[in-house]
């Protein structure tokens, strides 16, 4: 899913603008104050194809038929009932059945952004800048769509999780194995904490070297299919970095295959680690 938050006074106007022109499933997350989204004329219905449980469920505009769209009041519940705990877990939810994710009026490190009007500066949002101007009007929405598809997906293990259990294959499989590494806080007890990780790799290169090893490992015998995904940009401590997901016909191949896939992937893919703790900032790569 390629999420994308827009701030502004406007924000509403380009959102609709943008679903227009993007292809596939679009959902909406609404967090402005009830201010700045034009009063309080909410409808508490669901636009989400008939079916939405209660962590992607609720619709306010008569906008753009989104397929899912969700108003969220300032302090985090939405319109209908019940609460979110937070924009990662929403997004964690409604990344494996969505296309695109349009966020209006909150912003997030691993977000690329899009700035209206004069009333947000770049130096207030932590993720990417895609675009400013004055007004949605004056937004280039060719260019736009093309940088969304070009940045940074959001895949969570769920997402790879469906998409092997979508493989021509998975009638043979009795067995899914994942591997899921997070940023640890510290090694031991009297170590400093670590705050963050950077990653950065070489574009293409990693992603061609992540393919290539998972091509090889569903060449072995009883492994039917196998998805990777490394997270770039700042994560933060206790988030996820990196999945490997194996679909294969019995445990012992998926498990062989799950260690395999992380074990080469640390060691083959061209991703450079950055850790920031209380005390200092450093290169992994640098010290090993």
């Amino acid at each position: 899913m390629q999420p994308i938050s827009i701030l502004g006074s406007d924000a509403a106007a380009l959102a609709a603008a943008l679903a227009d022109r993007l292809d596939g499933r679009v959902a909406v997350v609404d967090r402005r104050e009830r201010s700045d989204a034009g009063g309080d004329d909410t409808d508490e219905s669901a636009t989400d194809g008939g079916t939405v449980d209660a962590r992607t469920a609720s619709t306010t505009r008569t906008d753009p038929d989104y397929d899912t769209e969700i108003a969220l009041d300032a302090d985090g519940s939405w319109s209908g009932s019940g609460r979110v705990d937070g924009l990662d877990e929403m997004l964690d939810d409604l990344a494996p059945a969505h296309d695109y994710l349009l966020v209006l009026g909150e912003s997030r490190l691993r977000v690329p952004a899009v700035l209206l009007g004069d009333g947000v500066s770049p130096d207030d949002v932590p993720g990417q800048v895609l675009a400013t101007a004055p007004s949605a009007d004056d937004v280039a929405l060719d260019r736009l769509v093309v940088d969304l598809d070009d940045a940074e997906p959001w895949i969570t293990r769920e997402t790879l999780v469906r998409r092997v259990e979508a493989s021509s294959r998975a009638d043979r499989s009795g067995a899914i194995a994942t591997f899921t590494g997070r940023v640890r806080e510290r090694d031991g007890a009297d170590d400093d904490r670590t705050t963050h990780l950077a990653f950065e790799k070489y574009e293409g290169v990693a992603r061609d070297r992540m393919d290539a090893i998972a091509a090889e490992l569903t060449e072995r015998d009883g492994v039917f299919d196998v998805r990777m995904h490394h997270r770039t940009g700042v994560i933060e401590s206790g988030e996820d970095i990196v999945f490997v997901v194996v679909l294969a016909g019995h445990r012992r191949e998926a498990f062989r295959a799950v260690e395999d896939g992380i074990d080469r992937l640390k060691d083959e893919v061209p991703i450079f680690k950055k850790e920031t703790t209380e005390a200092e900032a450093f290169w992994v790569h640098q010290r090993e």
